[in-house]
């Protein structure tokens, strides 16, 4: 029985250790993401839906 709360208080000591680095990593800015606004201009913009140059499906497939 005393293994189960070794093995207890163990999982937590880890889990806390975890969640610590975890908003240690938040903090410091370790998933900032400054690189891909600079570079979302070359990329091409796909939201608007054009009907030019789109290739017609022949009227079986509707």
């Amino acid at each position: 029985m005393e293994v189960i709360f070794l093995l207890i208080a163990i999982s937590l000591v880890l889990a806390g250790s975890f969640l610590f680095l975890f908003f240690k990593a938040m903090k410091d800015g370790q998933f900032d993401d400054n690189y891909t606004p600079s570079v979302r201009i070359l990329f091409e913009n796909n939201s608007k839906k054009s009907t030019k140059n789109q290739p017609t499906k022949p009227k079986s497939y509707e």
